[in-house]
C-alpha cells in the first residue's frame, strides 16, 4: 500500500466483544482473533482503526448501552467524527436478534455504520426474520408515542378545565409543564431521531402551543430537552 493510499483511508474503530469470563486473558484467543480478523478486512476495505474497544464477559443479550467498552465506543465517536464501527461478526455485536435490530437501528439514526468483518452486509440483509423484527420493533414504537400523546393531551385538557384556560409554559417548561417536556423528551428519544422543528409539530398535533397558539420554536424546544 502506498504512502497516499494509506493517508486516505477512511477511520473507523473496532470492537471486541467475549461472552464468557472463561474466554478472557492473555492465553486465551477470542480477542486476539477478532482483531486480526477486523484488521484483516479493514485493510483489505482502506479503513484505518483509530482505536480499540473491548467488551469482555459481556453477554451477547445485553443492550448496547450498558456495555462499558461500546460506551466508550460511542463517547468516542461522538467527539472525534469517526462514523465506522467494524466487528468480527454480527454475533460479536449481539446474539439476540432484537438487541441486534435495535443496536443497529440506534447506530443508523445516529448517523454510524456498523460492519461485520464476515459478511459486510450482515446488518442491512432483508431476510424474512430481520424484516419482521424491524416492522414489530417498528409498530412497537409508534404505539407507545400514541399511548404517551393520547395520556399527555388528556392531562393537559383535564388541567385546562381546571384552570378555566391555557396553560402558559414560563421560563422553566420542567416545573411549570412537566407534561409537555415529558412528551418532548419521549420524541426525542424515538428512532428514527427527529429534528427539533419536527419535535414541535407533534407537540402542536398533540395539543401543546405557546400562548399565542403556534407551535413552538426550535429553540424553545432544545430547551425543553435540557
Amino acid at each position: 500500500m502506498t504512502e497516499s493510499e494509506k493517508r486516505q483511508r477512511k477511520p473507523a474503530i473496532g470492537y471486541t466483544r467475549t461472552s464468557s469470563a472463561a474466554n478472557v486473558g492473555e492465553d486465551k484467543d477470542s480477542l486476539t482473533r477478532q482483531r486480526k480478523a477486523i484488521q484483516a478486512y479493514a485493510n483489505r476495505a482502506g479503513y484505518k482503526i483509530e482505536a480499540w474497544h473491548d467488551d469482555p464477559a459481556v453477554a451477547g443479550a445485553d443492550p448496547i448501552d450498558i456495555r462499558p467498552g461500546f460506551a466508550a465506543a460511542l463517547e468516542q465517536i461522538a467527539g472525534n467524527g469517526v462514523r465506522t464501527i467494524i466487528v468480527e461478526t454480527a454475533n460479536r455485536f449481539a446474539r439476540d436478534l432484537i438487541v441486534q435490530e435495535t443496536g443497529f437501528r440506534r447506530l443508523q439514526a445516529d448517523g454510524v455504520t456498523l460492519i461485520a468483518a464476515d459478511k459486510p452486509d450482515s446488518f442491512v440483509d432483508d431476510t424474512p426474520t430481520a424484516v419482521l423484527v424491524r416492522q414489530i420493533l417498528g409498530a412497537v414504537a409508534q404505539f407507545d408515542k400514541a399511548m404517551t400523546v393520547a395520556k399527555l393531551r388528556g392531562a393537559r385538557e383535564r388541567k385546562r378545565r381546571k384552570t378555566g384556560g391555557k396553560v402558559e409554559g414560563r421560563k422553566s417548561y420542567a416545573e411549570t409543564n412537566p407534561e409537555l417536556v415529558g412528551l418532548a423528551r419521549s420524541l426525542r428519544d424515538q428512532r428514527p431521531r427527529l429534528s427539533l422543528r419536527q419535535i414541535s409539530a407533534e407537540l402542536f398535533s398533540a395539543g401543546f402551543q405557546t400562548p399565542k397558539s403556534k407551535p413552538y420554536s426550535a429553540s424553545a424546544v432544545a430547551s425543553m430537552l435540557r
